[in-house]
């Protein structure tokens, strides 16, 4: 009950979102990412804007994962295919400090499972490997960041992250209610940017009888922006599993993407397509390959100024 009442919430933020007048009021938020400045230039700052993880922008994401996953021995690898909704929401506090809310919430994730039966006839057991198709858990990140009065060009932040067990099947979610620190460092110069962007989470309620969880995403940014909008990046996220099993613990992808600044209308909106390669990846339902797909419009902020000046 308390996982629906949390998924309706989310989706009222969603709808409000969205049905704000995004196409009008984004023309002139574009028009003030680069004052009077026109082209190729208006684009690529655009651009990296978008990339750098504590900027002051307002925008919403989704990104497709299309995923090969390797199953279980003696069973072929399957697909594992899911669609994140990411919108970024700075809030300035002061003049020198921002709040940054960034919550990752998973709308489908089709994904396999192994499941073990009784041959009705024989009564032995076998191994099965079904998919099914729910909504995922929902990730829930603060982050309180310098801004460049006194950070300059370094990108820094830090705050909680939390997990929530908004998952409707147990295949698509681990059940638990998670919390755990994230932080973000890195620079911005006017060519490339280089950051890593961490997060650990440790589950301390939920259903008791899930396991126990303690797992870190680490994404490393890494992009190289070019003119009339266009950037070359390092694609993939570093995943560990602390509570895994030798030789389940590590994925580690290698992957390259091309994104595309453009303007629909007054609306700037980044898209990008990415290929990754997993060669370290667990034994057991590990990431071999994934083809991402995401679309990334510029909305204009619903909470403008200082909140405390």
């Amino acid at each position: 009950m308390k996982s629906r009442k949390l998924i309706i919430l989310m989706l009222y933020i969603i709808a409000v979102l969205v049905m704000v007048p995004v196409r009008s009021a984004a023309a002139s938020e574009a028009k003030g990412l680069s004052g009077s400045e026109e082209g190729s230039e208006t684009l690529t700052e655009v651009n990296k804007k978008l990339t750098n993880p504590v900027s002051e922008i307002w925008s919403i994401a989704f990104q497709q994962n299309n995923y090969v996953v390797r199953t279980v021995p003696g069973f072929k690898d399957e697909w594992n295919s899911n669609l994140n909704f990411q919108p970024v929401m700075p809030v300035s506090l002061t003049r020198d400090w921002n709040l940054i809310t960034r919550p990752v919430i998973t709308l489908f994730n089709s994904t396999p499972y192994q499941s073990v039966t009784q041959d009705p006839v024989t009564h032995q057991l076998r191994t099965e490997i079904n998919h099914t198709t729910a909504l995922g858990d929902t990730i829930w990140m603060e982050n309180l960041s310098p801004a460049s009065s006194i950070a300059g060009n370094w990108l820094l932040g830090f705050g909680p992250t939390f997990i929530f067990p908004t998952a409707a099947s147990d295949s698509t979610g681990e059940g638990k209610w998670q919390v755990g620190p994230s932080g973000i460092v890195g620079y911005l110069s006017k060519k490339w940017i280089l950051a890593a962007f961490v997060q650990n989470w440790t589950s301390f309620a939920g259903d008791s009888s899930r396991r126990d969880t303690n797992h870190m995403n680490l994404q490393p940014i890494a992009s190289y922006f070019l003119k009339d909008g266009w950037s070359i990046n390092y694609s993939g996220n570093i995943l560990a599993n602390w509570k895994a099993s030798s030789g389940n613990v590590w994925t580690v992808p290698l992957g390259i993407g091309v994104s595309k600044v453009e303007k629909l209308g007054g609306l700037p909106i980044k898209l990008t397509l990415a290929v990754q390669y997993m060669p370290i990846h667990p034994d057991e339902f590990g990431q071999k390959w994934n083809v991402q797909v995401s679309i990334a419009p510029v909305i204009p902020k619903i909470i403008k100024g200082s909140l405390f000046d």
